[in-house]
């Protein structure tokens, strides 16, 4: 990438996911204003929130709405939801993930393990959730170092959830 006028870079990225908006990202350049000195992914990670790197609002709630499709259409595992009030779930889903990746809410319901602590999960069910949020990231197309660090994330909840 070439540096412009007084030694910056505009960078343009273009989030992974479906129907979100380009965002500009300032780069510093060496002091002759040739090469970049920091590298995209390097600086953006740093600068920017779990949230902000997977495309916000947009992607959070488009990956919850497709994780739940897949949730529901999964015989491990949609018993789960029977009776559920799936656009109050979806939307607590969409809160809490917002929070977890360091977006602008604060969640104030249910801890991981007294949400599941009446449900009787077992090791395949968490196996099949994870399987799930992974085949949604994929599809999404969300860069793997961004898959890595949601699953993660959600491996982290694995005592919680199963009441380990």
């Amino acid at each position: 990438m070439h540096c412009g006028p007084e030694g910056r870079v505009v960078a343009l990225k273009v989030l992974q996911l479906p129907m979100l908006a380009t965002e500009t990202e300032d780069r510093l350049c060496d002091s002759d204003g040739g090469e970049e000195l920091a590298s995209p992914m390097g600086d953006e990670s740093v600068d920017r929130t779990l949230y902000e790197q997977l495309g916000g609002k947009a992607a959070v709630e488009a990956a919850v709405d497709l994780f739940y499709d897949k949730v529901l259409a999964d015989e491990r595992i949609h018993h789960f939801f029977d009776g559920v009030d799936m656009a109050r779930q979806r939307g607590k889903q969409k809160i809490f993930l917002t929070y977890v990746f360091g977006g602008p809410v604060k969640y104030e319901g249910k801890d991981m393990r007294q949400a599941h602590q009446h449900l009787d999960l077992r090791e395949e069910h968490f196996t099949a959730v994870a399987e799930n949020l992974q085949s949604t990231l994929e599809e999404l197309s969300v860069p793997a170092e961004l898959i890595k660090q949601v699953m993660e994330i959600a491996a982290s909840t694995h005592d919680d959830v199963l009441d380990v």
